[in-house]
């Protein structure tokens, strides 16, 4: 019979990941394309964090780890998603902020640069924000109260 007490502390952290993964996994079939945006920011600053505590730990192969992910997120996520054309100056203008942020993280692994992290995590969080505000599903819970 499974008995979970029976696991070391040490897999604790294993069994998290592997919820966190299932949940995410389980939740983007079933995402709108603007939930899945949120899922991006959200795991970005997931991976800025966990590369903060590396930093401050010391974990050089974790911090590279989080950074990396972190990067790919921006680039082949964020970045990829705009549609430059359809969207105008303000689809160029994230654009030039995802790039700008891409190398900050870069010079911020090269560098151990808790700053520059600090400073992705700034740049990117009003962005979240105004996108989290215009959520069409939240806009149209509020219209049917």
């Amino acid at each position: 019979m499974f008995a979970p007490a029976a696991f070391s502390q040490s897999a604790s952290p294993a069994f998290a990941g592997a919820y966190r993964t299932v949940g995410v996994e389980t939740g983007v079939p079933a995402a709108s394309p603007h939930r899945l945006v949120t899922m991006l920011f959200d795991g970005f600053n997931e991976a800025v964090a966990q590369a903060r505590h590396a930093l401050r730990q010391g974990d050089i192969e974790a911090k590279c780890k989080a950074i990396g992910r972190a990067v790919r997120i921006v680039d082949e996520g964020l970045k990829a998603a705009l549609d430059v054309e359809a969207g105008g100056p303000l689809a160029s203008d994230l654009s030039v902020l995802y790039g700008y942020v891409a190398v900050r993280l870069t010079h911020a692994n090269l560098h151990n640069d808790g700053q520059a992290l600090d400073e992705c995590a700034a740049l990117l969080e009003p962005v979240r924000a105004a996108w989290i505000a215009i959520d069409p599903e939240a806009a149209a819970a509020a219209e049917v109260q």
